[in-house]
């Protein structure tokens, strides 16, 4: 399951609906690391008389911004993810296999980007169409798409609760649907630099991207 996707948005211009964007600034400005755990919710689109398919999976997620942060997968699969500031990096535990990309071409216009990787707003927007999308059950949501026309995912919306991190919905490309709700999170928490450093594992497969 990798977790990386973007945002399609349309404009809003009343005070109410500028909200989401509010709180995606707001954030992107006051929070500088974080600390939360995660629920991730994988939709599969139905084939033909079949029935949806869906799984889900759950772990630990910080950052520190600009440009660092890890994602661990914990249940049913072993999975992590790391950015280091130059390397983006995923081991898959079951595998034994590690894959390592140049993160400046990896992040550009993904959900990680959104989040956690950008250092502000205009940055964002370099890659994203980026408009607020409402509010519902107290969380304002950001909808955004990615300029490019070749990207992997179709639409991401990002919800935050009360100024933080609450949701985070991906579409893929493919119909593909990603759902991660995010529980306690930790603002500008102290955070080890060594938690966003990778070593890969000894006799582990290493590709390098």
């Amino acid at each position: 399951m990798k977790l990386f996707a973007t945002l399609l948005i349309a404009a809003c211009a009343c005070p109410a609906c500028a909200a989401g964007l509010e709180s995606l600034e707001n954030f992107i400005r006051t929070v500088k690391t974080g600390r939360t755990d995660f629920t991730q919710v994988v939709t599969v689109p139905a084939k033909e008389g079949q029935l949806a398919r869906a799984k889900t999976s759950n772990g630990t997620f910080e950052f520190a911004r600009p440009g660092r942060f890890r994602f661990i997968y914990k249940k049913p699969f072993a999975q992590t993810i790391v950015a280091d500031g130059q390397t983006l990096w995923l081991y898959d535990v079951d595998l034994n296999q590690v894959t390592g990309r140049k993160q400046a071409q990896a992040l550009g216009a993904t959900p990680a980007a959104l989040i956690a990787s950008a250092p502000d707003l205009r940055a964002l927007q370099t890659d994203f169409y980026l408009v607020s999308d409402g509010q519902q059950s107290g969380v304002e949501w950001v909808l955004a798409t990615p300029k490019a026309k070749d990207s992997a995912l179709q639409s991401v919306r990002v919800g935050f609760r009360a100024g933080m991190l609450a949701q985070l919905d991906i579409v893929d490309s493919f119909g593909q649907k990603s759902s991660l709700s995010f529980q306690a999170f930790q603002a500008n928490v102290a955070l080890e630099p060594s938690s966003f450093q990778f070593k890969p594992p000894a006799g582990a497969d290493v590709i390098q991207q």
